[in-house]
């Protein structure tokens, strides 16, 4: 689908059914900004409305060293309590619409994830990292907290305990502890990062679309609730792909042994 031009962002359709969003403030350590946070809001809000052929999309930094270094904190000296007010119920605002992403989202973590960073790769479906990157909650060191989900999404994904060293420390954290305790799902040399989301993202892309949506909205709200009630929801979701063109089409490739075209029907 077509995007406009953004002043912090790049974004490619670099294979069918796969897009690449880059962030691409890299003098900066793609620090996030006010201009960024709409920039991302709007690619979000753009895919959730109406992904087109979007199957997938791949989240990574600009550079070799930085995925995302926070928010940027030389735009916020100074700020008053209104506009950082007014700040970060965009950044609320642009975080949730990512949890939300009907499409699954791959974090490919060139480099760094710091603060805002690390809560941006913790709002994605899953992770791929460089083994060079580190990982750190910084925002106990500067007299704030976590609010754009940190507090939230780091316990469910590692359990409470190590979240709260993580969280109350401010430390960073190895790419070999992340990959340790399950914060990303694999390390890669830093060349070699956005090529193993890439190959993963062209495998789900070539899945059936309706399917891949149902799976994560399954995944996500299932595990909100309670294990009897989740396994309705999952019926639900479930009963939803059977009257589906691909469906049909997929049960027919399999007996005619050739692959699926799915066609998001």
């Amino acid at each position: 689908m077509p995007f406009p031009s953004y002043a912090t962002l790049r974004t490619e359709t670099v294979e069918p059914h796969v897009l690449q969003v880059t962030l691409n403030r890299p003098e900066v350590g793609n620090a996030l900004n006010t201009q960024m946070g709409h920039d991302l809001y709007d690619v979000w809000t753009r895919l959730t409305e109406d992904a087109e052929d979007t199957r997938c999309v791949v989240l990574t930094g600009a550079g070799d060293r930085i995925f995302c270094s926070g928010g940027d904190l030389k735009e916020r000296n100074g700020m008053t309590r209104e506009a950082w007010t007014r700040q970060h119920e965009l950044f609320e605002r642009m975080y949730w619409t990512l949890v939300d992403l009907p499409v699954p989202v791959i974090a490919a973590v060139n480099g760094h994830a710091y603060a805002g960073g690390f809560e941006m790769m913790l709002s994605c479906d899953f992770a791929y990292a460089s083994s060079a990157a580190r990982f750190a909650l910084t925002e106990v060191t500067l007299g704030i907290m976590p609010g754009a989900g940190g507090t939230q999404n780091l316990p469910r994904a590692i359990g409470e305990r190590r979240a709260k060293e993580i969280l109350l420390t401010g430390k960073p954290v190895s790419a070999e502890r992340a990959l340790e305790w399950g914060i990303v799902n694999d390390l890669c040399e830093p060349a070699q990062v956005l090529r193993r989301a890439m190959e993963t993202a062209r495998t789900i892309a070539g899945n059936a679309p309706l399917s891949v949506r149902q799976i994560k909205k399954s995944v996500r709200y299932g595990g909100q609730m309670e294990l009897r009630t989740a396994f309705r929801f999952e019926i639900e979701a479930y009963n939803h792909l059977i009257g589906t063109e691909d469906r049909l089409e997929g049960v027919a490739a399999f007996n005619e042994k050739r692959k699926a075209q799915f066609k998001g029907r």
